[in-house]
């Protein structure tokens, strides 16, 4: 079968896959650049199809974004290049089968609504996704596949960036794993607090949520997705699952609903 393309637009970055009956056969991540118009997303993804051992004869396409700009200037490029094959771009009225027991609705993330159904169809409900991102994103889903709700904390990348630029002696580090918690050096002591001060936001919110659902972590799936997930899915001790392509397979979820 010829592979469906699929893009999660996000804040920061763009993640382009081809997906195949629920696999990830070829994949990209590129930055989201709003200044980049549709012809040279056209350009963009033509090369990254033409360069990949993948049969690029889609049989749709498949999009959620999370920035009104992008996505504009993806709905011209996906007609001007693309426009011989079926296309869906998640937005309401778009049939999901997640019902969004929320006060607005229409404000949810869609990656967040997509994240909700590739959890409750792959893994089942109750669950937690937990995206990392520009920001970490926490989403609850209900045993019956509903999206209950979730919260939203400031991302690894930001809150580096802010730490960076606010500190006056610190400055912009790598993240990875230091040597040990309590640090001797100043890079250390950053990487030590945005490290494990994340994973103990992940433990701590997830456990409240959980307390807050009335479960007991056997009854509870928990879920690490997002580009950022491997810098921290090992320090947390809540996770069940790690799944970065948890939100290209939802968006192959929607595309199939919706043919």
């Amino acid at each position: 079968m010829s592979p469906l393309l699929c893009a999660d637009i996000g804040n920061s970055h763009t993640t382009i896959g081809l997906l195949d009956a629920g696999d990830v056969v070829d994949h990209w991540r590129v930055a989201t650049d709003e200044r980049r118009t549709a012809d040279e997303w056209g350009v963009l993804v033509k090369q990254l199809l033409g360069d990949s051992p993948v049969d690029a004869a889609l049989r749709g396409v498949s999009v959620c974004a999370t920035v009104p700009s992008v996505l504009h200037e993806w709905r011209d490029m996906l007609r001007m290049y693309h426009g011989d094959v079926p296309q869906i771009i998640v937005e309401p009225g778009v049939r999901t089968g997640v019902p969004v027991l929320m006060d607005n609705p229409r404000e949810v993330g869609t990656d967040r609504i997509i994240n909700a159904l590739a959890a409750s169809q792959l893994f089942g409900g109750p669950a937690i996704v937990v995206d990392f991102g520009t920001a970490t994103t926490f989403d609850v889903v209900s045993a019956k596949g509903e999206y209950v709700g979730g919260a939203i904390a400031p991302g690894i990348d930001i809150s580096l960036e802010a730490l960076g630029r606010r500190g006056a002696q610190l400055r912009k580090v790598e993240m990875v794993r230091p040597r040990s918690v309590i640090a001797k050096n100043t890079v250390e002591a950053m990487q030590s607090g945005i490290l494990y001060g994340f994973a103990s936001q992940v433990d701590g919110i997830v456990g409240r949520m959980r307390a807050e659902l009335r479960l007991s972590p056997d009854d509870l799936t928990v879920i690490a997705t997002g580009g950022l997930a491997p810098l921290v899915v090992e320090e947390c001790t809540v996770f069940t699952e790690h799944q970065p392509w948890l939100t290209l397979l939802g968006l192959e979820l929607v595309f199939e609903r919706n043919q």
